[in-house]
């Protein structure tokens, strides 16, 4: 988005809540005054006021917007708020306000029927039932995720848009993520989103290698777990224009059979795309051979011990030279699993040409 278009997006956001609470005030006790005094007669707002209704759903827009945008957001902390404030709006109508409307205008000698409804009540009760079935919804059931980088590869790509499973792993609360009803726990080899241990504002995702109490051991790409080399077969080369002669391979993981991605020398990294790569913003990967000027070794550890820690789970990503995981940073609590990924459901990557990649589209993940 361009810098100048955002710089004007935050400050029409910013204004929102200002004109929104002058707009609530106005609609809920001083314009039914208005409306009283001139019934039957219409009653015309003044200029400012009528200034600030019809720029009100600009300025609404435009903190979505904002909100969309951004690059960390908990919607359920969002679909919390939306829910609790309309709901309050239209409970406080319900059992206060359009009693008091009603009995100002019989005291006036006017027809309550006459004096509208103000628009916010019906903005809250229309928003309301939508915002609370969306946030159990995302809450109890499924929630959607768009896969932000190249870390799963090539089981998942950077632009899917996957749901994920909330229901398999237990009840959670939102917001607070915490868990309500056991229902079950992860398996090894499950494709699992959580919340980033070293800042749980961050969705991260990768797959489970590692159960509580196992010894884990990646050597050169290749898991070994509890002293069990598992099954992996390099089976053909990889190249998709931004990753060039990489290895592409079988794992058997548990209950699932999936592909990874691999290089057995240093994975070579360029600052810029290549020049077969549709990705306006990826650098380039290339695995052996000659490297491309400007590129540096992107070096992996070539074997790292873990022992998962009672209540915790090792992840790592399909990825396997260019995933930021639990061979790094360590391990994930169990408070901090999201769910299950499930199924991709659409793709889209704006910076890659071509449009979405359809054929994506209702594959099951493994």
């Amino acid at each position: 988005m361009p810098p100048l278009l955002m710089q004007v997006i935050l400050a029409l956001s910013w204004l929102a809540l200002p004109v929104g609470l002058l707009c609530i005030v106005d609609d809920w006790f001083l314009r039914p005054r208005r409306q009283i005094a001139a019934s039957p007669k219409p009653v015309a707002d003044s200029g400012a006021m009528s200034l600030c209704y019809h720029v009100l759903p600009i300025l609404i827009g435009a903190a979505v917007v904002r909100l969309l945008v951004a690059e960390q957001l908990d919607f359920s902390a969002v679909l919390v708020a939306i829910s609790a404030v309309t709901g309050v709006i239209w409970a406080a109508d319900a059992w206060v306000l359009r009693r008091r409307r009603r009995g100002a205008a019989k005291a006036a000698g006017k027809d309550p029927a006459a004096i509208p409804e103000p628009g916010t009540v019906d903005y809250a009760r229309s928003f309301f039932p939508v915002a609370l079935a969306v946030l159990l919804l995302r809450s109890f059931v499924f929630e959607p995720f768009r896969i932000p980088s190249d870390s799963m590869m090539p089981t998942l790509l950077d632009g899917d848009f996957i749901l994920v499973d909330k229901f398999s792993y237990g009840l959670r609360l939102p917001v607070t993520n915490t868990k309500i009803l056991d229902i079950g726990g992860p398996k090894r080899g499950d494709v699992v989103v959580f919340r980033y241990p070293l800042d749980p504002s961050e969705n991260y995702i990768k797959r489970l290698v590692g159960l509580p109490g196992d010894h884990v051991t990646v050597r050169d790409d290749r898991l070994i777990i509890n002293g069990k080399v598992i099954p992996f077969k390099v089976t053909d080369r990889y190249t998709d224009g931004c990753y060039i002669n990489m290895q592409l391979a079988v794992e058997q993981l548990g209950a699932h059979t999936h592909h990874a991605l691999l290089c057995p020398v240093p994975l070579e990294v360029t600052p810029y795309p290549l020049p077969g790569c549709r990705r306006s913003d990826a650098r380039g990967y290339v695995c052996g051979g000659t490297s491309p000027p400007g590129a540096e070794p992107l070096n992996e550890p070539a074997v790292v011990t873990k022992v998962v820690p009672p209540g915790e789970y090792l992840m790592v990503g399909d990825n396997r030279d260019n995933s930021d995981d639990g061979r790094v940073w360590g391990f994930v609590p169990d408070a901090n699993l999201v769910g299950k990924a499930t199924y991709i459901w659409f793709n889209w990557d704006p910076q890659r040409s071509g449009g979405p990649i359809w054929r994506r589209i209702g594959k099951k993940i493994d």
